[in-house]
């Protein structure tokens, strides 16, 4: 059977696909190979014809991943003044929190990214830079886009890490609310504090 020219290249991006969601739900290194071909109709040995390894294929998940998150927290010059505000809410979302193979790759996959070579975390920290930079000049100060960046993530992490709905919840509104009472998210961006 002969396969049109774009096979490969469409293959390659079903896998992606495919993998970013698996990875995000069940972890990158305890995926193998098999599973993820399987999950689009393939064997394992065909996984070689599109990356030369799985580390490959981690580094091209995340800097999708990285820059697909960025681009929807960040923003652009167009993007109205509340848009920080927003991003955030949804982001500390109990949808967010079941649903961690739709949403952001760092609470999913931070400890695999920080034991990932040189080339897969520069990648992550630059989507990180670039969202930081985003929120410092919509908020005016560099100091809490970093700590509202951690803030997210974290909270993120936890509300998955505990078994009950309701404390899910609690700290998913508890960050919510700190952030709501800490930063004028909602405004035009502030002068940066300082501290002595």
């Amino acid at each position: 059977m002969r396969y049109p020219a774009n096979h490969k290249e469409e293959t390659r991006k079903k896998l992606l696909a495919n993998a970013r969601a698996i990875a995000k739900k069940g972890g990158f290194g305890t995926t193998g190979v098999d599973e993820l071909m399987a999950s689009i109709g393939l064997s394992g040995g065909a996984f070689y014809g599109h990356f030369p390894s799985k580390e490959a294929l981690f580094a091209e998940l995340l800097e999708h991943e990285i820059s697909n998150s960025t681009d929807m927290l960040a923003g652009d010059r167009d993007s109205p003044p509340d848009h920080v505000a927003k991003r955030l809410r949804s982001y500390l979302s109990s949808y967010h929190a079941l649903h961690p193979e739709t949403g952001c790759v760092l609470p999913a996959l931070g400890p695999e990214i920080a034991r990932a070579g040189p080339e897969v975390r520069a990648a992550v920290e630059g989507g990180l830079k670039r969202l930081q930079k985003s929120w410092s000049s919509r908020i005016g100060d560099p100091d809490a886009a970093w700590a509202l960046i951690a803030q997210c993530v974290g909270a993120l992490v936890l509300s998955r890490a505990v078994e009950s709905e309701r404390t899910r919840k609690e700290i998913l509104a508890s960050s919510r609310r700190f952030i709501d009472q800490t930063h004028a998210l909602d405004e035009a961006p502030a002068k940066p504090s300082k501290v002595s």
